[in-house]
């Protein structure tokens, strides 16, 4: 089975959809298919860093396009990023042969719609993974309008990626019902939830304790908010949490990560002088144990608006590394099924957007209990479910399944075959 894989991150790059899909190109290698990469030569969250514009990784080939590092400071500068990326993609693929199926992400959002033309145009089966929905995040975000034209014709343009896809893999429920509103059919529509990272994120307490030292933390109470800082998580309410707990200086905040939304957390911190609060770049996969174990509580936030249109990836190595947890945000969401569907020996919080109340007394309450025990993967029934081990296979059945339709057979049971051609 020849696989055509398109996201704007990609390996080497760090960001949560870099990640998940270069799993996901690995699993596939390692079932005997072939598999070709179309992503960014820009690292997504440092423009200023450029990978090499082809390479072959863990028998995948990456194929890298040129496109404009403008930053996110503004709007346009985004939307002149996400355009160039997709005219490059668009002339790289009008040079590319048919491949048996095209799996299309979201982002830069509408590369779907870019996806579902290759496959008209030379062949294959289109399958859809939603990790985000666009035009609904921008009008959910206040950056369009919903009457206006451009959010009609972004609408267009989504509803036809739905109709030409064979399969649209979502996230989660809501995610699916959303998408289904749009006129898909049920039967068309997949849920697998994006994995934890088994070999990168687990409970280290040797790396925690040098992460730590590493950067100012011991013997401190951490509270960590970790991953894409961005609208669709908005920070208000502990941001003033932190602001109100400063004269706590047991307790730090430490923000790791990047996006859209982290400068303006450095800013808050600078000019109120808040010396509770660190600030920290994204963290290479050979340190993310240490960091997301360096953690006493971390933080799992979700925009009331944004439910069924984003998904709280983070939770799953959350779990992995059995952190207690704070979520921030609606009741009606993934989280809070999570939250009913196992026991969590109360080391879960919840809190609204707004209540800063609630976030300080559960941020004082857990701090004052010391940091809870960990509890590794295997013996966490609930992240055990979310495991890479468990979801990458799922996905490429789904592939699997769609190209059988098709008249192409899959290899054998999983492990090292030759590649299909």
């Amino acid at each position: 089975m020849r696989v055509l894989l398109l996201n704007q991150a990609f390996y080497p790059d760090v960001v949560a959809t870099a990640q998940i899909a270069s799993n996901l190109a690995k699993e596939l290698v390692e079932r005997g298919h072939s598999v070709t990469v179309v992503a960014s030569r820009r690292a997504y969250d440092d423009p200023r860093v450029q990978f090499p514009r082809k390479e072959s990784w863990q028998g995948v080939r990456i194929l890298r396009i040129p496109c404009l590092g403008l930053g996110k400071t503004t709007r346009w500068r985004r939307a002149l990023n996400f355009a160039s990326f997709l005219v490059s993609c668009v002339f790289l693929l009008l040079c590319l042969p048919a491949f048996d199926v095209v799996v299309g992400m979201t982002s830069p959002p509408l590369l779907s719609f870019v996806a579902a033309l290759f496959t008209q145009l030379k062949g294959g089966a289109f399958v859809f993974w939603v990790m985000d929905l666009n035009p609904d995040e921008a009008v959910a975000a206040g950056w369009l309008r919903e009457k206006s034209w451009v959010n009609r014709a972004l609408a267009r343009m989504l509803r036809h990626s739905l109709r030409q896809s064979e399969r649209v893999v979502v996230l989660d429920r809501f995610m699916r019902e959303r998408i289904r509103s749009k006129g898909v059919p049920g039967h068309k529509i997949t849920i697998i939830p994006p994995w934890s990272h088994d070999e990168a994120a687990f409970c280290d307490p040797n790396a925690r304790q040098v992460f730590r030292q590493d950067h100012g933390l011991s013997d401190k109470y951490v509270v960590m908010y970790s991953g894409n800082h961005s609208p669709c998580h908005p920070l208000d309410t502990l941001l003033e949490a932190a602001v109100r707990l400063a004269d706590h200086p047991e307790i730090v905040f430490c923000f790791v990560g990047g996006g859209s939304e982290f400068e303006k957390v450095r800013r808050l911190a600078g000019t109120r002088g808040l010396s509770n609060v660190v600030c920290l770049p994204y963290q290479p996969l050979r340190k993310l144990a240490g960091s997301l174990s360096a953690a006493d509580l971390h933080v799992v936030v979700m925009g009331d608006p944004f439910v069924g249109i984003v998904h709280p990836c983070k939770i799953y190595n959350i779990l992995t590394v059995g952190t207690p947890f704070l979520y921030i945000g609606p009741r009606q969401s993934h989280i809070v099924d999570l939250v009913d569907s196992a026991p969590l020996n109360g080391s879960v919080r919840l809190a609204g957007h707004g209540d800063v109340e609630a976030v300080i007394q559960h941020i004082l309450k857990s701090s004052q209990a010391g940091a809870a025990p960990r509890s590794a993967a295997a013996e966490h029934a609930l992240a055990a479910r979310f495991s890479q081990k468990v979801l990458a296979p799922q996905m490429v059945q789904t592939l699997e399944s769609v190209v059988a339709v098709r008249g192409i057979p899959a290899p054998g049971p999983y492990g090292p075959s030759v590649q299909t051609r």
